[in-house]
């Protein structure tokens, strides 16, 4: 069943590209990323945040191997100084050695004496080119080890700029991911806020009927005072324009008394006995 199906794939994208062409497989192309792009949006954010750590974690055993490539290139290069530094004298002996063969060579003498040891100047020309042949392989040698040992050196301090521009690129990307993790948690602070939500018309639909109870009370009230009323005869004493004149008039006479009384006492007080 599986091939029929694999078989039937094939057919039609066969036939697909028989009959649109190289577009069939642009529009394969387009629709595998979009796809692609579809799925990675469904990954929630926290996995994604998480993954960057991981990879930034990946980083510190390739930073430790080179650490420690640095520390060792750095003991292996003190070994070539001081082979370096040793063969350039080696070199300046032989050289002084051989312009002291040289010297005595051209002075004209049959025999020479070095350390209390006779020499013949034919012993001395053939020790003098072994010398010279053996000075120059030396020479050739010491310029080679200082070429290595510069080159050595060269690379050494751009391994070191290389390492301490990927420590600073990944002390960059862990602040970014730790930025990154704070808008995403204050994001979330803020949906979470959004999930108390509150329906004040509930509230309003209470006050609204409160309301309209207290309305109808208030109407029955009227009402009850009304029947009341009705049909009663009125008994009691309407309010009279005189009355009310000849009260208020006694109020401030008397008021106007006492004010009197109060400044004929204190004009009494002050006469001197």
């Amino acid at each position: 069943m599986l091939k029929k199906i694999l078989l039937g794939s094939a057919l039609t994208l066969a036939t697909g590209g028989l009959v649109m062409g190289t577009s069939a497989y642009s529009y394969l192309k387009t629709g595998f990323h979009s796809l692609q792009d579809s799925l990675k949006d469904q990954i929630p954010i926290e996995v994604e945040i998480k993954r960057a750590r991981e990879l930034i974690g990946d980083l510190k055993p390739e930073i430790a191997s080179n650490l420690k490539m640095i520390a060792r290139e750095e003991v292996e290069l003190i070994k070539l100084q001081r082979e370096v530094a040793a063969k350039q004298a080696s070199v300046t002996k032989s050289k002084d050695s051989i312009l002291k063969l040289k010297e005595d060579l051209q002075s004209g003498v049959r025999y020479v004496t070095y350390q209390g040891k006779k020499y013949s100047i034919d012993q001395v020309r053939q020790d003098l080119s072994d010398r010279f042949k053996h000075h120059q392989t030396l020479e050739a040698t010491s310029e080679k080890l200082l070429k290595i040992l510069d080159a050595r050196e060269r690379n050494l301090v751009a391994a070191r700029r290389k390492l301490d521009e990927m420590l600073s690129a990944k002390r960059e990307l862990e602040v970014q991911v730790e930025n990154l993790q704070a808008r995403l948690t204050m994001v979330q602070v803020a949906q979470t806020g959004s999930k108390f939500a509150f329906d004040e018309s509930a509230l309003g639909q209470v006050r609204q009927s409160l309301d309209e109870i207290a309305t109808r009370i208030d109407v029955a009230e009227k009402l009850a005072n009304g029947l009341e009323q009705i049909g009663s005869v009125p008994v009691e004493p309407t309010a009279n324009s005189e009355d009310l004149i000849e009260k208020i008039s006694d109020y401030f006479q008397q008021d106007t008394s006492g004010t009197s009384a109060s400044a004929e006492l204190d004009h009494l007080a002050e006469i001197p006995r």
